[in-house]
């Protein structure tokens, strides 16, 4: 899936991203880490995973999107 970084705090390595469609969610440093990245900046394209539904719906993956992904997760 793929988002666009809103915010990002490096002292904590967390933030928020916005889906497509507007909807914000929110990571935390764990989602960061895993996916490798040492800085974000608002408004970089981005592709993550999520888990949860609804309110609980959060952002497990966050790395920057570098190409087309030819498949959609």
């Amino acid at each position: 899936m793929q988002a666009t970084a809103f915010t990002y705090d490096p002292a904590t390595r967390s933030g928020s991203v916005l889906l497509d469609d507007g909807t914000p969610l929110p990571f935390d440093a764990a989602a960061f880490d895993a996916g490798g990245l040492r800085l974000l900046r608002p408004g970089q394209r981005l592709r993550i995973r999520t888990e949860g539904t609804g309110d609980s719906r959060h952002v497990t993956f966050v790395t920057l999107q570098t190409f087309p992904d030819p498949v959609q997760d």
